[in-house]
């Protein structure tokens, strides 16, 4: 069944034509990367998918297809929008005025607090534990307000952990290229250990899937997809943060490259 989230469906495509608003003022004067405009888009299109598509119609009856629907809104989604740098192409896109209130809020002291990593890495791992070993998960079953909390929180969440991570967009907390990659690395095994968690109970995370055999082996399917596509994740962000590692320390000696040669010269 083709579901339909009217609200989820606004979010998609204001987001969208704001992006392709910016691509296109920017588009007369010092252009912008096609490949950033791909990720944001992909991205949008995966929050569609989630939300609208037999994922969403299905999601409230088989715990399995909501992983996966968790997995597109809580890693997939985030990971392509924050690679396509947003905040950076409003930053680029917009007159003075805007550029300011833009600044006043990025350097605002919720938004510090936030997108620090350690509060990035606990929102990211906590509201996991949270979701899955509290009543939260029932609720949102039940509830179309809490239900719509927690696709925001799942995008959120994702995208606070993957802005830090693997984003280009100004933050107050910018990490070293190595400690993003120890920043990947130490949120691997949050997946794996939930997953593994959801693998091993004997008890439904919320009744509203059924408490038959056949709910809770589809339980243990969906630990096991939390597990995999966690590890999958990690592994992926990862060889993002060393390609552009490497990246940067090639533009770093192209530039010391230039700067020699001027000396020369001279």
């Amino acid at each position: 069944m083709i579901a339909f989230d009217p609200a989820a469906a606004l979010v998609v495509v204001v987001a969208g034509v704001l992006y392709l608003g910016g691509v296109r003022r920017l588009a007369d004067g010092r252009g912008w990367p096609a490949r950033r405009t791909t990720a944001f888009v992909a991205g949008l299109v995966v929050v569609a998918l989630a939300t609208q598509s037999g994922l969403a119609g299905a999601e409230a009856d088989r715990f399995s297809i909501h992983t996966v629907q968790h997995v597109l809104l809580g890693m997939v989604a985030p990971a392509l929008m924050a690679l396509g740098a947003p905040v950076t192409l409003a930053l680029q896109a917009s007159r003075r005025p805007t550029q300011m209130v833009l600044l006043r809020v990025l350097h605002s002291a919720p938004l510090r607090l936030l997108t620090h990593p350690v509060a990035a890495w606990l929102v990211f791992g906590g509201s996991l534990v949270g979701l899955y070993f509290t009543r939260v998960l029932e609720l949102s079953l039940t509830n179309d307000l809490i239900h719509a909390g927690v696709h925001l929180q799942f995008l959120v969440a994702g995208g606070l952990f993957c802005w830090t991570a693997v984003g280009v967009d100004p933050l107050s907390w910018r990490l070293p290229h190595g400690a993003r990659l120890l920043f990947v690395v130490l949120a691997v095994p949050v997946h794996a250990i939930i997953g593994l968690a959801l693998m091993g109970t004997s008890t439904p995370v919320a009744e509203s899937f059924g408490t038959s055999a056949a709910a809770l082996a589809d339980q243990r399917v969906g630990g096991g997809i939390l597990w995999a596509t966690g590890d999958l994740f990690g592994v992926i962000l990862a060889g993002v943060v060393l390609a552009q590692w490497m990246g940067h320390e090639e533009r770093v000696a192209r530039r010391h490259d230039r700067l020699l040669d001027r000396g020369r010269v001279g």
